[in-house]
Order: C-alpha cells, then sequence, then structure tokens
C-alpha cells in the first residue's frame, strides 16, 4: 500500500512552503471531473499557457483539457477512433490521446500520484529534500514538471540515447539532469545511479515509476475512470468492450486495465513490449527504439495475475510507421488508400510508443478476430511532438521518403501485421511472468520475499491499494485547508 503515515514537522514547513508559492493541490476527484474544480481556478487557466511552470497547471493534470496551448477550460476526454482504412481491421479501435496534457504526455499524472501523497504527510519536505525521477523519457519529465509546479528541487534521470527534445526540455526545468548508458532498454543502469545517489548522503527521495503504487494508483483512478466515459459514450446497442492492449511500459498505465475489469468483466489486458527486447515473452533481452516503454525486467506495480495476454512489437515497424504518419509523401498514400484526411492529419498525435500501442490493438483484434461490434481501448502516450529529432535522423541516414516508401510501409507494417510473437497467458503462464519480479526486485532493489508471495497470494493485495483514493483525497482537501488558499 501506499504509505500515508503524517510526520507533522515536515508537513508543518510543507504548508507554510506551498502558501508561500501560491500552490493548491487537485484532488483525484477533480482529476476525473474537472467541473468539481472551482471557478476562480479555472478562470485563472485562462491565462496560463499549458506546458507554463505555474501552479495552476497542477489543475490541468486531466484526460479533458481542451485541446488548446494556452487558456484552454475543460471538456470531455480526448480520444480519437482509428478508421478500418488505417488498421485493416473492422474492430472499433479507440485510443486516450495524450498530447494534451502539460508537457506533452499524460506521466504528469503518474507522477502527480508518487509526489503528492509524500508532500501532504510530510513524508517529503520541499525545503529540504531532493526529488529524484528516474525514467526512461517522460515520467521523469513529468516529475521535474510536477516538482516545479509544488515548489520542489528535482534531479531527472534517463538514457543518454533518448530523444533531444526531451534533454533540452528538461535542461530548463528540471535542477539537474542526469543522463544513463544505453537507450530505452536500458534500465538496470538507472537503477544502478539511484543507488549510487543514496549512497551519497544527499537529502533526497527516490520516485520509481516502477516500484510507486501512486503510479500504478493514478492511472486505475484517473484513466481507467476516462476510458470508461469513453465507453459509455461510445458503446452502441448491440456493441461491447473486448479489452485493451498496452505497451507495459513502468506497468502505470496498464493499471487502468484493472479497472474496466472490475466493471466490464470479462474484458482482457494484453501487454505488449518490443520484439528486439522480449522480456515478457520469452525472458528476453536487448536494445530497442520505441521510446517510452522500458523493459529487461518485470515492474513491482505490474498486477501480472490480471494480465491476459503478452506481445512483442518489431521497432522496425514503429520507426517506419513514424514516417509514414509524419511525411507529405505518406499522408498522399494513406488518403489515396482510403483514409480520411481529417483523420491522416490527426495522425502526429501518436508518438513512438502511440504507434506502438496502435499497432499492438491490431494484433490483438486480429488474434480474436474482432467484428464491428467490438472495441479495443488502448492509449497515446505523447505525440510526436516529442520526436521531430528522429525524423530528422532518419532523413539523413535513410534519405528522402517518397511514394514507393509509404505504400512499402503501409503493405509490411499495417497490412502486415500479424499474430506471431503472441502468448495468450494460463495461470502457469502469469505464474511465470511474476515470478521474474524475484531477480530485479527482491534480489536487487531490497522488497521482500513475502511481499511477492503476497502480490500472487493475497486476494486483497491490489484492492487495499486501490482503496486508498478516499483516503489520499481527504489529505489533499485537509493540506488545501492548512495552506489557506481556497
Amino acid at each position: 500500500m501506499i504509505d500515508l503515515k503524517v510526520i507533522q514537522d515536515k508537513l508543518e514547513r510543507t504548508v507554510v512552503r506551498a502558501r508561500e508559492r501560491n500552490i493548491i493541490i487537485p484532488t483525484f476527484r477533480q482529476m476525473k471531473d474537472p467541473s468539481a474544480i472551482p471557478e476562480k481556478i479555472t478562470e485563472e487557466l485562462q491565462g496560463i499557457g499549458l506546458w507554463d511552470i505555474h501552479s495552476r497547471n497542477l489543475f490541468r493534470i486531466t484526460w479533458k483539457n481542451e485541446p488548446l496551448q494556452k487558456g484552454g477550460g475543460f471538456g470531455f476526454v480526448n480520444y480519437i477512433e482509428f478508421p478500418q482504412s488505417l488498421t485493416g481491421v473492422p474492430a472499433r479501435i479507440i485510443g486516450l490521446v495524450g498530447k494534451w496534457f502539460p508537457t506533452g504526455a499524460h506521466k504528469v499524472g503518474a507522477a502527480f500520484g508518487c509526489l503528492v501523497p509524500r508532500l501532504i504527510t510530510g513524508q517529503f519536505d520541499p525545503t529540504s529534500q531532493k526529488a529524484v525521477w528516474p525514467s526512461t523519457g517522460n515520467y521523469c519529465r513529468g516529475g521535474a514538471y510536477d516538482s516545479a509546479l509544488l515548489s520542489c528541487e528535482s534531479v531527472a534521470i534517463l538514457p543518454e540515447e533518448m530523444s533531444r527534445e526531451r534533454f533540452e526540455w528538461l535542461s530548463r526545468v528540471a535542477g539537474e539532469v542526469i543522463p544513463t548508458p544505453g537507450s530505452e532498454s536500458n534500465v538496470k543502469e538507472i537503477f544502478d545511479k539511484c543507488w549510487e545517489l543514496k549512497d551519497s548522503g544527499e537529502d533526497l527521495v527516490i520516485f520509481n515509476q516502477f516500484d510507486e503504487f501512486g503510479n500504478y494508483l493514478w492511472h486505475y483512478e484517473v484513466t481507467g475512470r476516462a476510458m470508461e466515459e469513453v465507453l459509455q459514450r461510445e458503446l452502441k446497442p448491440g456493441q461491447s468492450y473486448h479489452g485493451m492492449a498496452i505497451a507495459t511500459g513502468s506497468a502505470g498505465t496498464i493499471g487502468c486495465g484493472d479497472y474496466l475489469k472490475q466493471r466490464y468483466p470479462g474484458s482482457r489486458i494484453a501487454a505488449s513490449e518490443a520484439l528486439q527486447c522480449p522480456t515478457l515473452l520469452e525472458n528476453g533481452f536487448g536494445a530497442h527504439r520505441i521510446e517510452g516503454i522500458g523493459d529487461k525486467h518485470v515492474p513491482w506495480i505490474h498486477n501480472v495475475k490480471n494480465s491476459d495476454m503478452i506481445m512483442a512489437i518489431d521497432d522496425n515497424a514503429v520507426v517506419n510507421l513514424a514516417r509514414l504518419f509524419n511525411e507529405k509523401a505518406g499522408h498522399e498514400h494513406l488518403i489515396q488508400r482510403g483514409v480520411p484526411q481529417q483523420f491522416v492529419e490527426k495522425l502526429d498525435l501518436l508518438g513512438f510508443s502511440g504507434i506502438g500501442n496502435l499497432l499492438s490493438s491490431i494484433k490483438y483484434a486480429k488474434y480474436y478476430e474482432l467484428t464491428a461490434d467490438e472495441v479495443v481501448l488502448t492509449v497515446l502516450t505523447d505525440s510526436m511532438e516529442l520526436y521531430g529529432s528522429r525524423l530528422k535522423e532518419m532523413h539523413s541516414s535513410h534519405g528522402a521518403y517518397g511514394e514507393v516508401e509509404a505504400a512499402a510501409d503501409f503493405a509490411r507494417y499495417l497490412e502486415g501485421v500479424t499474430t506471431d510473437s503472441l502468448q495468450e497467458l494460463t495461470y502457469q503462464d502469469r505464474r511465470r511472468v511474476h515470478n521474474l519480479k524475484y531477480f530485479t526486485w527482491v534480489e536487487q532493489q531490497g522488497k521482500t520475499y513475502e511481499e511477492i508471495m503476497d502480490q500472487w497470494y493475497r486476494p486483497d493485495y491490489w484492492l487495499s491499494i486501490q482503496k486508498q483514493v478516499g483516503q489520499i483525497d481527504s489529505l489533499i482537501e485537509e493540506f488545501n485547508g492548512k495552506v489557506g488558499l481556497i
């Protein structure tokens, strides 16, 4: 469970800091339903940019921001439905859009779920401690941003081979940026740097997205509810929700599948990863280019017992479709193939992991032979706004992108999606994947044998975490009351 024990002296200092810095913290309820946000705050937001370093942007940690760069209000969940002319399958594939969060990615929510419970209980003191955000990309961006909004000093850790846009932005927002060796799949090197910082004697708190249940809880409650609302709007008589397909990454986002399973019994959760690093599928390893889905281990917060399928996506498909979806020749070819132009113009809403999630959803739909009356959900974590340098690199290394390349990529990577590199999980399969946690978390990272057994055998383990939302909201309201700005 998330530790909510109050440390009074630190809490008092945090309250004073929040009052001095004009900080009001939103509740989970307000992130799910922005209509509950005080009118005074929504009026303030009219003069604030979506990415501005302003404490009121804490209230924009929601799937319901108006899609504007500045001054937007709130509306319905941001989502798109992919046409069959693009996916090649009759099933309805719908993706939640992450671009319209501050920083352009939904990880600001995951980071909020990790940091805020520590702040409102006094377990983290922003006047003396640093918040450390180990990540393979967007999470440390979200953590640095939330830290800035909450007046906390931050340290961002991410692999040195991540996109240039991430490092340039972090250099302006984080207190310190530490690049670690390798690429997206080099997670252990990030963990090693955390241990090094712990041993340095500095007063800091490490918010590791792979073992922080605030990450899981935010997605369970906020992303899960957003998906439910989309289904309530989109499901027509006779149609049904079949399941979701999402990259495991830190296993935060996939936690929304737990929420949906409780409301749609019989629905499924498919976890995807890179074919070049098939950790879940075959205990494999390697490097890959699908930024945003760190791997080579099973995250501590992954409720593996609730996963129904694992699959692998070729990173060649992702990087080549990034060109098809964003180059002029690619757009022209898609329109010739019957993809509506209005939709083609929205394809920049998919970053690398979003393209991977789309391919996972197509693979899922093909495996189960889904019909037009069945819905698959996924998440578009970020957009191509964070990958412009990658397109330039591909121009330099592979040359111009024309009609021939576009036709080849469509045929190979969209029409050619197959159901290989996929496994529907039995009870024993799930237990095998869960048992992989032992080698990372018990042997290396200090978790206990008792808890890894509880995760698998104790019926209320995950339910007890899910039930903490109400208590956290009460603590947030109590904290805001002490600050006295509402």
